[in-house]
């Protein structure tokens, strides 16, 4: 049976179709659980599917090579997904426009603090100049995150790690921590959601209110243009 099975795979495997349709109904699931939960934010779809994928590829012993040449569409569909958020931010261009020294008030404080703590902790705790450098970017969108780590001697793939578990833990735990600090204004809610948790903490900020998804996909961009131009100034100014 186990033979069998193993021999299905390694057919199907060669298929692109295959993982690019594992991905796919993975992330429906998470999304199924995620309504049936009532939103719930600590069952966030993106971690369910992670969690599907890596357990599949894992029982089959399917390579990450391998995987990403047949889901690297959902890859290319980020870049238009990113220019798609340009939509809800047109739509709330007003109130940004009245916001504007303190939302880059906002962006520089909240930059500075993501990339500091974490490297401060890090540091602290004995970590190397590799894992300190990757850990720097953690809260800026991956391909930006990924590029700086690189130029700046860190490892890319932890990077990428280090940028997922940070979005998904800001999108889990993020609504949670601003209802326990009181703060109403879906405008800083939107800001804090898109600094600390990118792409992911944005997805989830859209869903819960238009506003807080505008401002929470500007922060995302301007969080990673200040970082991609404040951090190697800062690292070797520093290190």
């Amino acid at each position: 049976m186990t033979r069998d099975f193993d021999q299905l795979w390694v057919y199907l495997s060669a298929n692109p179709l295959l993982h690019l349709t594992l991905t796919l109904v993975a992330f429906h699931i998470g999304m199924f659980i995620y309504r049936r939960a009532g939103l719930n934010p600590l069952l966030n779809p993106v971690m369910i599917a992670v969690g599907l994928v890596v357990a599949v590829l894992t029982m089959t012993g399917t390579t990450y090579q391998s995987y990403f040449e047949g889901a690297q569409f959902v890859h290319f569909l980020l870049g238009p997904a990113t220019v798609a958020l340009a939509i809800p931010l047109y739509r709330q261009i007003e109130k940004i426009r009245q916001s504007g020294f303190a939302i880059l008030v906002s962006i520089i404080a909240g930059s500075a603090t993501a990339s500091a703590s974490a490297v401060a902790i890090a540091w602290v705790l004995g970590g190397t100049n590799e894992a300190l450098v990757s850990l720097a970017t953690k809260s800026v969108t991956a391909p930006v995150a990924m590029g700086i780590s690189e130029q700046l001697g860190g490892l890319p793939s932890l990077t990428a790690v280090l940028v997922i578990i940070t979005g998904i833990l800001g999108a889990s735990l993020g609504p949670y921590l601003l209802d326990l600090l009181r703060i109403k204004s879906w405008a800083a809610r939107g800001l804090a959601i898109g600094t600390a948790s990118h792409g992911i903490g944005t997805a989830r900020a859209i869903q819960v209110n238009e506003v807080a998804g505008a401002f929470s996909g500007l922060a995302m961009g301007l969080n990673a243009l200040a970082t991609a131009i404040l951090l190697p100034i800062a690292w070797y100014w520093f290190f």
